[in-house]
């Protein structure tokens, strides 16, 4: 998983950065990173529900255009038994000039074997007349219904598209700056390693979570790129882990209670959190951006530890997630089978 950033500064604001700079210099300790990173989280917050909202407009367009098919179709069938209404009439009236229809009331008596033949006759063509009538105005009706649920299925799917689109270009917007800030943090946490030397935990808002559930996933949302024990040329013996494709700045959390035994910021691992649990294993958390916990610090299922990026030996964006019996490399089980021991599975 790659990723590009390509980023360009109009000269007036490099000037004004560096008027600041040197007339209201920052303290030698201050950081971007605290601001930064909560500014990352708030946009995956923003970036979620934009898409939930998009999403649901997607499908709701979706159903309404369907409505208007079905309200078309409809209407086309109504139209056709009209025509056939009509036809039938059409016969109807041929048949009985034929049989008289056109000649004065008198002749017909005249003509007529018996006038109550005549008047049988009269009595059932005036009822089917009645009938085909009756029927053609139901019929007419029911099409002018349907014409007009038609026009407001119409208005109704214009306004989910256009909501739909207004919705695309908002979720748009929101990732354009999501991308953005992403590299920022991803550029503050290389020097941070370059340097060796970590920025301290970053406090966030904490989600509610499900204090039932005593495991859960160490990403919420993501997918599953290099696993535990695989082969490649970017590790100089077997993955010791369970890979997840997830973006920068993307929220990493415990995967169980515990306490942070380790949070370090050098080496392939990059920026890492090791955190060890009850029955003597240990979970690592590593290519962090931020960390959001302290060394010593007690965790809890589903607390965030820190935010994903691709610091140390990594190839893109993504959490590299370990579980050991010790808190050092080289004693690693797989993680995969370890979680689903415990109810979890990926």
């Amino acid at each position: 998983m790659r990723f590009s950033h390509r980023g360009t500064r109009h000269p007036l604001v490099a000037v004004t950065v560096l008027l600041c700079a040197l007339l209201c210099p920052m303290p030698a300790d201050a950081s971007e990173g605290p601001d930064t990173s909560a500014e990352v989280a708030r946009l995956y917050e923003e970036a979620s529900a934009a898409t939930a909202r998009y999403e649901e407009g997607r499908y709701a367009a979706k159903a309404q255009r369907a409505k208007v098919r079905k309200l078309d179709r409809l209407l086309a069938k109504e139209r056709a038994a009209v025509e056939v209404l009509h036809a039938d009439l059409g016969r109807l009236a041929s048949a009985q000039y034929r049989n008289g229809g056109d000649l004065p009331q008198a002749a017909q008596l005249l003509l007529a074997d018996s006038p109550e033949e005549l008047i049988r006759g009269q009595r059932l063509l005036g009822q089917a007349d009645l009938a085909v009538t009756h029927a053609v105005g139901k019929t007419q009706r029911a099409a002018a219904r349907l014409a007009t649920a038609k026009r407001t299925a119409d208005r109704a799917r214009r306004t989910l598209d256009r909501r739909s689109a207004d919705l695309a270009e908002l979720k748009r917007g929101i990732e354009s700056k999501l991308a953005s800030a992403q590299w920022t943090l991803q550029g503050e946490a290389d020097r941070s390693v370059a340097a060796g030397q970590c920025r301290g935990a970053v406090r966030l808002d904490q989600p509610e979570t499900d204090s039932t559930r005593a495991w859960m996933t160490p990403v919420e949302t993501y997918e599953l790129s290099a696993g535990f024990d695989s082969a490649g040329a970017r590790w100089s013996h077997r993955h010791t882990g369970q890979d997840f494709a997830v973006g920068i700045g993307a929220p990493v959390r415990a995967v169980g209670a515990g306490r942070v035994v380790s949070v370090t910021c050098g080496g392939g691992f990059g920026i890492e959190v090791v955190v060890e649990h009850k029955g003597g294993y240990y979970t690592q958390y590593a290519h962090l951006a931020a960390v959001t916990v302290d060394q010593g610090e007690r965790v809890h299922p589903g607390q965030w530890v820190g935010q994903a990026g691709t610091t140390g030996n990594s190839t893109g964006p993504h959490l590299h997630f370990e579980v050991r019996i010790t808190p050092d490399l080289g004693s690693a089980v797989d993680p995969v089978k370890w979680l689903d021991d415990r109810g979890v599975r990926l």
